[in-house]
This record gives C-alpha cells, structure tokens and sequence, in this order.
C-alpha cells in the first residue's frame, strides 16, 4: 500500500521541502532545485529511494526564519507533491514539475534522516457532505464558478485559462478554482486547511470576487509567475 492509499488517520513520514507558497491538491507546481539537500531529494524520488516519487510541500510562517528546526517554523497543513517530467541539467541542478495531491497535518520533523527534512504526517480528510444538500450545493458552485470567470476575464488572455470540466467533484471544485488564480498564500494556506467541502467553496467565492474587485477597480492585471519558480537558498530559506 503506498503513501497515497492510506487510511486517513495513519502516520506516514514524508521527505519536507519547506517553500514560500502553498501548493493545493491538484495544482501544478514546477521547481528548479538548487540547493545540494534538494538534488538529492530529486536524485532519491528517481531512484526510488523514496518510493512512490510523492514528497511533503508545507508553507512557511515567516521569511525571516533562515532554517526550519520545528513544526513551529512552518504552516502545519501541507499538501504531497508527486513527482511527473523532471530534468537534470550538467552541473546536477533539476528542473521538475510536481502536482499536488493528498493534504496532511505536520506532527514533527526529523533533521537526521537525510540531508533534507523528513516529517511525520496523518492523513487530513474532509468532512461529509451534508445530506440533502444538491441545490444549494449547485447554487454555490455556480457562484464559485463566476467568480473565478470574472477573475481570469480580469487577469488572463482568453486562451490561457479554462474552466473546470462541469463534473467535477465539489470538494476538488475549490481547489481547481483557485489553482489558476493568484491569491496570497495566507488565502490559500486558508482554502487548503479548511475541511468543509461548501465552506472551503464559499470561501473560494469570496476570495475570487475580492480580488476580481480589485483588478476591475485597478485596471491592473497581477503579474504572472514565472514558469519555473528558482529555488536558491534564499527563496527555500531552508
């Protein structure tokens, strides 16, 4: 049984890589690694060393924290990353691009494992779905989902975002919605710790409007990302 198929519940550990953004569950997140500790964590994902290719990304709570040493030092809710197209290039960097997928609560970190962190992890779960709930669950989706139109109108070109596909699952919807969107990392540390999936899509309403508002009163777009964020000591901090 792997990582990703255990009950929730269980206490896994996962290799950490600390960031300051937060990765959501199927969101895609592309990393240049630098820093030697990392190299390795890429070198042990092919190898197998770590099985699986899935590792831990949590948030950190502060830019002024130089290394993590505890549980304090980072946002406690964090998301695995599994590894898809990786590259290495000739002086051992790599250039690798993660998709999120399963939410876990930090319980502790390990420095002696590896040169990188190694954590100790259970399984974070959403709550049911209220029965009985259909219409009022369309109704919000619907919200939602205009609210995340008004945004990319706002911020994209047409051909750069599209909506997600009408059958998606309600408590993946937020997530999805909010993937394409550039919220600070406290609204998405907010959205990936909220355990509810109607709460967590109310939530991504309000957050989308906020920021649509902002971009229809600015007349500004927000700077997009760069393809592929570079993790240096610096940025990882870590």
């Amino acid at each position: 049984m792997t990582d990703a198929e255990q009950p929730d519940g269980d206490k896994v550990t996962l290799p950490l890589f600390p960031l300051q953004t937060v990765l959501l569950p199927g969101a895609v997140l592309p990393l240049h690694l630098f820093e030697p500790r990392y190299r390795q964590l890429a070198v042990d994902l092919l190898t197998g060393a770590v099985p699986d290719r899935r590792f831990g990304i949590v948030a950190m709570r502060t830019a002024a924290v130089r290394e993590v040493e505890t549980v304090d030092h980072v946002h406690t809710v964090g998301c695995t990353a599994l590894l898809g197209d990786s590259k290495r290039l000739p002086d051992g960097r790599f250039d690798i691009v993660t998709t999120g997928e399963r939410r876990f609560r930090l319980l502790d970190v390990d420095h002696t494992r590896a040169p990188y962190l190694v954590g100790t992890v259970e399984w974070l779960a959403d709550e049911p779905m209220p029965t009985g709930a259909s219409e009022a669950t369309a109704r919000l989706s619907e919200a939602a989902r205009s609210a995340y139109r008004r945004y990319c109108e706002a911020a994209w070109e047409r051909d750069s975002w599209s909506s997600p596909a009408p059958d998606t699952a309600t408590d993946e919807l937020s997530y999805l919605l909010a993937a394409d969107c550039l919220l600070p990392l406290a609204d998405r540390q907010l959205l990936l710790e909220e355990t509810h999936p109607l709460r967590r899509l109310r939530k991504v309403c309000r957050l989308l409007s906020r920021e649509a508002g902002f971009l229809s009163t600015l007349h500004a777009v927000p700077a997009p990302p760069p393809d592929l964020p570079t993790v240096t000591t610096r940025a990882s901090l870590n």
